[in-house]
């Protein structure tokens, strides 16, 4: 149950192809999630696909390849695609290139491509072959956009999106006084959260968290073609070499302020990585973290972790989106979000505008972004 009012959904072939997108989902990193459907001049849908992992084959491709296995021909045909057709050589050769070959006659895009070596050059070079182009409505281009928002970021804005998972009580307490928090939502929110894990490019926590829940930080519950980038900010490197962490397999790379020697190589021998980026106050440095993961090329940054942590990437204003799981419960004497510390005034807040609200079981799931600066 939308917070704001439903927008109208997109055109039948255009709905399938964003379909197609959110298929693509954990498996397409560093490249955005699209989806694309070929129809012929009598209505016929004759091939579909989404973008495969990086270095493969992208969403018009596979359609068009889907075309072709079923002897169905594509000369005449308007594809549907949920991002504008590249132009450039990356690590593959430019769709564009594939649907003018192809014989295709109109392409309905539902957002431009936000990378500067694509952006509206794609639509260029298909006009220029003789191509109708058009977009689809408001509705088309805000789902793609929605669905691709940290490579949207990167490319827009060169930094990850950052999104911080929070689960809490209706109080705002995410454990009890002793540090018991397991659990304070139902198994329907926590099957919810590991869908949104299955998004990010990399998850990331702190060693406090580490050594308090001992957790293994991975997307369990879910189909998933690669296991997101764990990170543990970790300054003195704390975090024990059999820690749950070293049973995943997924990659794992530890940020450290002051690290020690012997703490470091005993990692390392775990097949962890090292990152050293302090701040001048034996803390990591965040903005040097964060300029390096959009270095890696990481879209989406997904935040579990404890109040000391979430405070610090909050103040340091790196936190675009809460996604908080709200539990039906009064907890009093706790934990809290974020160890913000005491204001003296209320223009001092971290404000954040309601963009969801859902309920996910019997918890509620309040999906928060930051206001833009006044």
């Amino acid at each position: 149950m939308p917070f704001a009012a439903e927008t109208h959904t997109p055109p039948e072939p255009m709905q399938r192809a964003l379909a197609l997108a959110e298929a693509a989902v954990g498996l397409t990193e560093p490249n955005p999630r699209v989806g694309c459907v070929l129809v012929a001049s009598d209505g016929q849908w004759i091939g579909e696909g989404h973008t495969q992992t990086v270095g493969s084959a992208h969403a018009e491709v596979m359609a068009l390849r889907d075309a072709e296995a079923k002897g169905l021909a594509v000369r005449g045909a308007t594809a549907y695609v949920t991002l504008e057709p590249c132009s450039h050589h990356g690590r593959t050769p430019p769709c564009c290139d594939a649907l003018v070959a192809a014989g295709i006659a109109r392409v309905v895009i539902a957002a431009g491509d936000p990378n500067p070596a694509v952006n509206g050059r794609g639509n260029a070079r298909l006009r220029a072959a003789g191509i109708q182009v058009d977009f689809a409505d408001d509705a088309a281009a805000t789902a793609s956009r929605e669905l691709n928002i940290g490579f949207f970021s990167r490319m827009q804005r060169a930094r990850p999106w950052v999104r911080m998972k929070i689960a809490a009580s209706l109080d705002g307490r995410t454990a009890l006084d002793n540090g018991v928090s397991q659990w304070i939502t139902g198994e329907s929110a926590r099957h919810d959260g590991h869908a949104w894990r299955k998004r990010a490019s990399a998850l990331l926590t702190g060693s406090g968290t580490v050594l308090a829940d001992n957790p293994r930080l991975d997307v369990r519950g879910h189909t998933i073609a690669r296991q997101p980038l764990r990170i543990v900010a970790d300054s003195r490197l704390t975090t024990p070499a059999d820690a749950r962490l070293f049973e995943a397999a997924s990659p794992l790379l530890f940020v450290a302020a002051e690290p020690d020697a012997e703490r470091r190589q005993a990692l390392q021998n775990r097949g962890a990585e090292i990152l050293v980026c302090p701040n001048g106050s034996n803390q990591v440095d965040l903005d040097a973290l964060m300029s390096e993961l959009t270095r890696r090329e990481l879209n989406e940054i997904h935040v579990e972790a404890g109040a000391r942590l979430n405070a610090a990437l909050l103040q340091a204003g790196w936190v675009d989106e809460l996604l908080i799981y709200q539990a039906p419960m009064l907890i009093g004497a706790g934990r809290s979000m974020a160890a913000l510390g005491p204001l003296t005034a209320l223009a001092q807040a971290q404000r954040f505008a309601f963009h969801r609200v859902d309920l996910v079981g019997e918890d509620l799931r309040l999906m928060l972004r930051r206001r833009p600066a006044d």
